[in-house]
């Protein structure tokens, strides 16, 4: 039988969020695959295990997924660990598992500790719907381009950033995205945590006054903008609705959402239909 890939979490920064779960797994596998193996190592040696470690970082991910997937095959077991968190988020790990998956192994999550998750639990910003966007672009017109795609999003957005370059960041989350909400974490889970909330120029001015240090998760909560529909795309969307035999009252009605006025969607709808104009 082939062997299972346990793709385990790990702490974050406190060593009591390692979960029975995950000490168990990584007591019983035959190998575990970390990202840095000094990192993994101390973590093995904290809970009194000794177990044969292969690096698994990003630049030889590639190369070694098909020896790791091969011992899978054979019968091994093999724990997927990165140096703090869930690996595949900013973490090497997809490619692994994407490849033990075809080749017919099982793949078993074991879940816990995910900065991601743990800034928006604690943000007091709406999560019914987020995004994780890892870490931005270094560049400043990279940067500064990949928020302004982000315009509208109506959802909560998490970022990672360096100590170096977050009060940059939120610089420009304020310039472009209107200023608004955010939550940053420093250092979560650990003995110097923080976690400040408010306008993202605000925490901005915060840390431009107090040098950022340590870790930081980014939250933001970009407010929804409803495109405004017109030209091919509104003549599509009526013919749809005229297919589906609506008046065109109801045809409005369908589409007051979208932002298109009311004057241009009776005229689709004429012109759609050959009619002659006709009042409102």
């Amino acid at each position: 039988m082939a062997g299972r890939l346990y793709v385990v979490a790990t702490p974050i920064g406190n060593m009591g969020d390692l979960s029975p779960r995950a000490n168990e797994i990584l007591r019983d596998v035959d190998v575990v695959a970390a990202e840095d193996t000094r990192v993994t190592g101390r973590l093995l040696e904290r809970i009194g295990v000794k177990k044969r470690m292969v690096s698994y970082r990003e630049e030889t991910e590639r190369r070694l997924a098909p020896g790791l997937v091969a011992w899978l095959v054979e019968g091994q077991s093999i724990a997927l660990v990165s140096d703090a968190g869930t690996p595949g988020v900013s973490d090497p790990g997809y490619r692994l598992v994407r490849a033990a998956a075809d080749a017919g192994v099982e793949v078993v999550a074991v879940p816990g500790p995910s900065a991601v998750v743990a800034l928006l639990s604690i943000s007091g910003l709406p999560t019914d719907r987020f995004a994780y966007e890892g870490f931005p672009p270094t560049k400043a017109s990279a940067r500064r381009h990949a928020l302004e795609r982000l315009r509208g999003a109506g959802r909560t957005v998490v970022f990672f950033e360096s100590p170096h370059r977050v009060v940059a960041l939120l610089e420009d989350i304020a310039e472009i995205l209107g200023d608004p909400p955010v939550a940053v974490g420093r250092e979560l889970t650990k003995l110097y945590e923080q976690v400040l909330r408010g306008s993202a120029s605000e925490v901005a001015a915060h840390f431009t006054e107090h040098a950022p240090r340590g870790e930081f998760s980014v939250a933001v909560y970009i407010e929804a903008v409803e495109a405004e529909l017109g030209g091919d795309e509104l003549e599509r969307r009526v013919e749809a609705l005229i297919a589906e035999g609506m008046t065109a009252r109801e045809i409005v009605l369908a589409l007051k959402p979208s932002g298109a006025h009311r004057r241009e969607i009776y005229a689709a709808v004429q012109r759609l239909r050959g009619e002659e104009p006709v009042s409102e």
